[in-house]
């Protein structure tokens, strides 16, 4: 039996962070303060390629800090590709924990279509 399921992404597992920046072969992430244009932030600090400032993902809260000032200062598309990578290894963090087996496969249109097999 197949489900669809709709996630509203939120960002808290330091691990799946530093298991999506390794798969997009991106530095790993650091904890650390960062200057934005408008101010600081504090937590785990992604650097996307071409992006003028990092990408802070804020664990506690879920919540990503960045400034890309509308596309002008870092392609939307690697942030959107990050975090769909992001929920990949996440998935797959939780559905080993679990004891589940884990088909995934990358689609035409750029989709990751990801396999649970519930062992019972």
């Amino acid at each position: 039996m197949s489900h669809i399921v709709q996630i509203q992404t939120e960002v808290r597992d330091p691990v799946a962070v530093s298991s999506a920046c390794s798969r997009l072969s991106l530095p790993a992430p650091t904890q650390r303060t960062v200057r934005l244009f408008n101010g600081e932030v504090s937590g785990l600090a992604v650097e996307l390629p071409g992006w003028r400032y990092p990408v802070v993902c804020q664990l506690a809260s879920g919540q990503l800090q960045y400034d890309n000032y509308e596309g002008r200062w870092g392609d939307q598309a690697h942030l959107n590709r990050f975090v769909q990578i992001y929920c990949v290894e996440k998935a797959k963090l939780e559905a080993r924990k679990a004891g589940h087996c884990i088909n995934e496969r990358t689609l035409q249109d750029g989709s990751i279509l990801i396999q649970v097999q519930v062992n019972s």
